[in-house]
């Protein structure tokens, strides 16, 4: 890839789940918004090689974007070209009241978490409309083939037109009912930014930043929501050891990572998140997630870590979520307490051989154990599982260590 499309495509990441969120707010249709913002990035890419970026890259794209919307609209002849063209280019009307959500993103957040989608459904639509994630990326956040996230994804947006789900904004009753899929999709997002699955950057500081601008607006909103500080806590006390986590183009694990290079305001801020969510007793998955994490950021190198409390946490975790993935992150912590051999057999029964995480898990159990051909062979597909540059690159350096 030239680094002018580089630019152009990275710049056009970081915006577009804004440019998304204000195409859907005018025209109130996902279809033009998505086609209107495709076109952009295309004119972006003719132009800006040799103009340059602008100096006001989101005003260009929503700009063009606005342009490629009503001219659709026009071809389409679905409704007045006149008037509307009119509307979009000049309106005087005072805007619609944003209610409790201001937030132009969370507030089509909360939209697209409609209660007439399933709750799936609704997650992988406002990853592709809000997070600008690709439907493979998706995907693979939800370990299914892309073909399958596809379909998905065209169902919901199907639905929402048959059933004529409106994007208006939500009132402050809807929104403890949608609170759910919010949650989720801010944590996929910031998942998405930490270990991103396609073949640019390592990590996407982007939208990292950007779930954690959208959680503190919603801890705002919401502060008597103890999953709302419990995500919060997740993502600041994730977001401390970013630094720290890339070194030389290879993902550097938690117990290498130089911890004098983590971010201790925000493992700060996390703390005291993760004690008033103790406070209130009232756990739930991502208050118990960002326990976990506090754990591990509350000691000052990797061995004096409380293997017995972080596994009694996953305990805890399971009662509330008994996912193939908490199984696979308990095994881990149980490696630590109980031994490697345990925590194989824990591992191998797992359905989850098309996940990266658990080859990569099985290679680092069979290499400590001295199962020089075995770990190779799981280095070997854990690698061909991932895109994550950084991550290849470790999982092959450990590879290349092994006799």
């Amino acid at each position: 890839m030239q680094p002018a499309t580089a630019a152009v495509e990275r710049v056009f990441r970081e915006e577009y789940g804004r440019l998304i969120a204000s195409l859907v707010r005018r025209f109130g249709d996902i279809d033009i918004a998505e086609e209107a913002a495709g076109e952009a990035l295309v004119a972006a890419l003719e132009n800006w090689p040799e103009s340059g970026v602008p100096p006001n890259p989101g005003g260009w794209l929503t700009i063009t974007a606005g342009n490629r919307a009503i001219d659709r609209i026009r071809r389409e002849k679905q409704r007045d070209a006149k008037h509307q063209a009119a509307i979009m280019y000049h309106d005087d009307t005072p805007h619609e009241p944003t209610g409790p959500v201001e937030d132009d993103r969370l507030r089509l957040l909360f939209t697209c978490c409609h209660p007439a989608l399933a709750p799936e459904a609704r997650i992988a639509l406002t990853l592709r409309l809000l997070g600008g994630l690709a439907v493979a990326e998706i995907a693979q956040a939800f370990l299914v083939p892309e073909t399958t996230m596809a379909q998905r994804i065209t169902r919901a947006k199907k639905k929402i037109a048959s059933a004529k789900v409106p994007y208006r904004v939500p009132e402050a009753a809807d929104l403890p009912e949608r609170l759910g899929g919010v949650l989720a999709v801010l944590f996929l997002v910031f998942n998405e930014g930490y270990l991103a699955t396609g073949d640019g950057d390592p990590i996407r500081a982007e939208l990292t930043g950007e779930a954690i601008r959208l959680t503190r607006i919603l801890r705002q909103l919401l502060p008597e929501e103890p999953e709302v500080a419990g995500l919060l806590g997740l993502l600041v006390l994730t977001e401390a050891r970013r630094e720290a986590r890339v070194r030389n183009g290879q993902l550097v694990p938690l117990d290498e990572q130089a911890r004098a290079g983590w971010n201790r305001a925000l493992i700060d801020e996390g703390h005291d998140l993760v004690r008033e969510c103790l406070a209130i007793n009232r756990p739930g998955r991502y208050q118990i997630l960002a326990a976990i994490n506090a754990v591990h950021t509350d000691t000052p190198t990797a061995p004096d870590t409380d293997w017995s409390q972080v596994v009694a946490l996953y305990d805890q975790l399971t009662r509330l979520d008994p996912s193939p993935i908490v199984a696979l992150n308990r095994a881990v912590a149980v490696a630590e307490l109980d031994g490697r051999e345990v925590a194989l057999a824990l591992v191998d029964r797992l359905p989850l051989t098309g996940y990266h995480a658990w080859h990569a898990t099985r290679a680092d159990l069979l290499r400590r154990l001295s199962r020089s051909a075995e770990a190779k062979e799981a280095y070997d597909a854990a690698i061909a599982a991932t895109q994550n540059s950084a991550e290849c690159a470790y999982l092959s350096r450990k590879r290349g260590e092994l006799v």
